[in-house]
């Protein structure tokens, strides 16, 4: 009987948000910390991800502990819970303090995960934060309507795109 290869034995990344963090082209960018979740899947050591993406272990944790940080330290903590074993028991951020402003900085940019095949990082998926989205929705419903200015528009009885009073 042939023996699972260690990988399987880990959930795959997760979708996440990335870091937020300045532009540099040798600090965790993007890519690496996409990169670093699809290596700590195949190994399942922190030291080892970390050196394949080219930084270090105690680079690594301090990205983790950064402010902004709670989506990729859910992913990271994901990865090496085993299946079946539950929740991961991360640190989820509480939803009730979420401000207007905050909802509306996350609407900024996708969510994203590795694509791992065959063990290795072949590409990045991203998509929209929907969650996000309908929940600033659900939020501002009860907001008052915009004022009524379709009088504005209408000249002569008919209703134009362009006014000409403009």
């Amino acid at each position: 009987m042939a023996k699972n290869p260690a990988h399987r034995l880990r959930r795959r990344p997760s979708w996440f948000r990335p870091v937020p963090l300045r532009s540099r082209r040798d600090g965790w960018t993007e890519v690496r910390q996409c990169a670093f979740l699809a290596q700590l899947y195949a190994t399942g050591s922190v030291s080892a991800a970390a050196r394949v993406v080219g930084m270090s272990r105690a680079s690594a944790y301090r990205l983790r502990e950064r402010a902004g940080a709670e989506s990729f330290a859910f992913a990271w903590d994901r990865v090496l819970t085993l299946p079946g074993a539950g929740h991961p028991g991360a640190a989820r951020e509480d939803g009730r303090k979420v401000t207007i402003a905050t909802l509306l900085a996350r609407l900024e940019t996708d969510i994203v995960r590795p694509v791992v095949f065959q063990g290795a990082m072949t590409g990045i998926a991203r998509k929209p934060d929907n969650p996000t989205l309908f929940r600033l929705l659900r939020l501002t419903r009860n907001w008052p309507a915009a004022p009524d200015d379709s009088e504005f528009w209408e000249v002569g009885g008919s209703f134009e795109k362009h006014p000409r009073s403009l």
